[in-house]
C-alpha cells in the first residue's frame, strides 16, 4: 500500500468523480477521503456508498469527510471531521470509529484533537497551494513540531508534490495527502508512483 492519501474534489476534476476515483484506487493509495462539502446530505450519502464500494473492491480504505452521524449511519469504519465537530460529538460517537481523523493548523489543535480521541491528523497547509491562495504556508518546521507533539500518525497536506516528500518524511509524517494533483493529473497512477518513489528514497530520520 501507498503512503499517499487521495482527497477528492469534484470541482477540480474534469470527469465524474467516480471515474477519477476508479483510476486512483487501481493504483492503491493509502486511502481515499471523500471531501465534497458542497453536496447536499442525500447526494453525499449516495456518493459515499458508491465510492466506498469502489474502494472496497480495490482494497483501499475509504474515509468519509462529513458528519459523524452520517458516517455512523453508513457503517463507515473511518471518518474525517472538523475539529469543532469532534468537540460537539458525544464520546460514544467518537469512540465508535476505528479511525477518527481531523485537520489541524496549530500545536494546540493537534493536542486537543488527540485528547478528543483522534487517531490520525492531517496537518497543513505545509507548502504553497492554489487551494489556499493568499495564505502563507506553515512550512516543514510546523509539520515537524506537530509530529513530535502527538503519538498518532500525522499526514501533511497542501502543495504536496514528489519533490517535497523527502522533507515531509524527514519531518516525521506518516504520509501525505494530495487533492488537486490527483484530481487534475492526466495520469494519476503515474503521479502516485512518482510520489511513492520519492517517499521511499529517504528514511524518516535521515
Amino acid at each position: 500500500m501507498s503512503d499517499i492519501v487521495c482527497v477528492t474534489c469534484q470541482a477540480q476534476c474534469a470527469e465524474p468523480l467516480p471515474l477519477r476515483v476508479a483510476q486512483i484506487v487501481a493504483a492503491r493509495p493509502a486511502a481515499v477521503i471523500l471531501r465534497e462539502k458542497a453536496l447536499e446530505p442525500d447526494a453525499l450519502k449516495r456518493l459515499a456508498v458508491q465510492l466506498a464500494r469502489l474502494c472496497a473492491t480495490n482494497g483501499v480504505p475509504f474515509v468519509l469527510n462529513g458528519p459523524l452521524e452520517l458516517a455512523y449511519e453508513l457503517g463507515c469504519a473511518a471518518v474525517h471531521a472538523p475539529l469543532p465537530a469532534l468537540r460537539a460529538a458525544a464520546p460514544d460517537i467518537r469512540r465508535h470509529f476505528a479511525s477518527l481523523g481531523t485537520s489541524v493548523h496549530s500545536l494546540d489543535e493537534a493536542r486537543e484533537a488527540v485528547a478528543l480521541g483522534a487517531t490520525r491528523l492531517i496537518a497543513g497547509h505545509v507548502f504553497p497551494t492554489d487551494c489556499k491562495a493568499g495564505l502563507a504556508p506553515r512550512g516543514l518546521p510546523f509539520l515537524r513540531d506537530v509530529c513530535a507533539a502527538v503519538n498518532v500518525p500525522v499526514y501533511a497536506i497542501g502543495g504536496i508534490t514528489p519533490d517535497v516528500l523527502a522533507g515531509v518524511r524527514k519531518a516525521g509524517a506518516a504520509g501525505a495527502c494530495i487533492m488537486s494533483g490527483l484530481m487534475k493529473a492526466a495520469d494519476p497512477a503515474a503521479l502516485l508512483a512518482a510520489c511513492e518513489q520519492a517517499w521511499n528514497a529517504v528514511l524518516p530520520d535521515a
